[in-house]
């Protein structure tokens, strides 16, 4: 697992990385991939990257530390979370899922209503999942899945890894590092004001939705910045997923849609140090906010851009989730049918990566000074999956109640995961609880 952290750290940064100490094993997460291995990694890089931020500041960090089993429970949070005891309530609809079609599989994203009627409109069906799996079984996969992403939705056949690596789309994401990060254009070096954590007096703008970009904005929360995660009041939400990775932030409401709401955005991106965004390539360009006007409007400006298949190729702006990613790289293959990974691990591991990412850029920022960009996809997170070999499927049987700690929160008594990774100069935590959507203004804090 060394090797694997030292080979993230040398694509972020093109060098070694500073002391670190790794537990555990591999073996508390079933599966042939290793998943666990990656997750330790993400931590361990983003950790890393924020002892690097306390090291401008004049803080030893000390040995950064990444646990498995903690790995592991951070990469399925949203499932271990309670709110006054209680799970959480399932987070997929009842459309959503896998349907054997024809000649195979294709999995159906149905979360939010646009994608329930791209379902239902692209395959002509009214919207029962008994009327959905009768129109998928009299189709080809691939038919279905041109219908349902033709009609405005989420689709995705199920491939073989060999399928995947021969289709155009599997191409572009290899010739793509895991972590594209570079200069866009110049402007003065930061100035850190006095904090002892790594991130104090950073302002993180975070226009995301499920899962990466949140979880992004939780892991920077944790390091100290000043988090405001922008959403829309009309747009609907997986509250389960909100509730656990809008931890440590602050929750707003902009309509981009009208003049006052990007007249509002262009505000807080003129203040603000970092802005993590998952809108599909080329969305945020179209309402005035490319790469070049935010250089213009913020000088200095740290871009995190996420998405689900890569920002080159034919699916470039194509929707996706972690499901659909597996579906569609191969990763979910075998000859019985669909089986995805234990957790939403190319979610997680590319919201800890692009943590990893914008701490670095930010570091690169106060030492060099420039506008900078980094780029990251669920696809290019799964191709790294994919090259650190295979393990044992077998897993053991894990706890996770000692990782767990209470906060109260807009929702109630959250218990939670807590935050992962081991910085001794400044131990990472949430300064508070998940606020409920929407609550606080659309400005920053003095």
């Amino acid at each position: 697992m060394r090797q694997v952290v030292e080979g993230v750290w040398h694509a972020l940064t093109g060098s070694q990385p500073g002391p670190f100490e790794l537990t555990g094993t591999e073996d508390v997460l079933p599966g042939p991939y290793r998943v666990a291995a990656a997750a330790s990694a993400s931590v361990a890089a983003a950790t890393l990257a924020a002892g690097e931020m306390l090291k401008l500041r004049e803080i030893e960090p000390g040995v950064v530390t990444a646990d498995t089993r903690h790995a592991a429970a951070a990469f399925h949070s949203e499932q271990l979370l309670r709110v006054d005891g209680v799970g959480a309530e399932p987070v997929w609809a009842p459309l959503s899922g896998d349907y054997r079609a024809a000649d195979g599989w294709v999995r159906l994203h149905a979360n939010y209503p646009r994608h329930e009627a791209a379902v239902c409109w692209g395959l002509g069906v009214p919207g029962s999942r008994g009327a959905v799996a009768k129109a998928v079984a009299g189709r080809g996969a691939r038919e279905v899945e041109h219908a349902v992403v033709s009609a405005g939705g989420a689709a995705a056949e199920l491939r073989s890894p060999s399928d995947w690596a021969g289709h155009p789309q599997g191409a572009a994401v290899a010739s793509l590092p895991l972590v594209d990060l570079g200069l866009i254009d110049d402007a003065p070096k930061r100035t850190l004001f006095y904090s002892d954590r790594p991130l104090g007096g950073i302002r993180v703008l975070e226009l995301t939705h499920v899962l990466a970009g949140p979880v992004a904005g939780r892991v920077l929360a944790a390091h100290g910045a000043d988090v405001l995660h922008v959403g829309a009041a009309h747009l609907p939400r997986v509250e389960a997923l909100v509730r656990d990775t809008n931890q440590g932030k602050r929750s707003a409401f902009v309509a981009l849609d009208t003049e006052g709401g990007r007249a509002r955005l262009k505000k807080l991106i003129s203040r603000a140090d970092v802005l993590v965004q998952s809108f599909r390539p080329g969305a945020l360009a179209r309402i005035g906010f490319g790469p070049s006007e935010l250089a213009a409007l913020r000088p200095g400006l740290v871009i995190a851009d996420l998405s689900a298949y890569g920002w080159e190729g034919p699916w470039a702006r194509r929707r996706g989730f972690d499901s659909l990613v597996q579906m569609a790289n191969g990763m979910a293959w075998s000859a019985e049918g669909p089986s995805p990974l234990p957790v939403q691990a190319l979610d997680h591991a590319t919201g800890w990566l692009a943590a990893a990412a914008v701490m670095t850029a930010l570091r690169r920022q106060v030492t060099d000074g420039g506008t900078w960009r980094a780029r990251l996809s669920l696809a290019g997170t799964g191709r790294w999956l994919d090259s650190l070999g295979r393990k044992d499927p077998a897993a053991v049987d894990v706890g996770y109640g000692d990782l767990m700690e209470e906060a109260d929160s807009g929702y109630g008594r959250l218990t939670r995961v807590r935050m992962a990774g081991g910085l001794p100069g400044a131990e990472p935590h949430w300064d508070f609880g998940t606020r409920l959507p929407g609550v606080d203004k659309p400005t920053w804090t003095p």
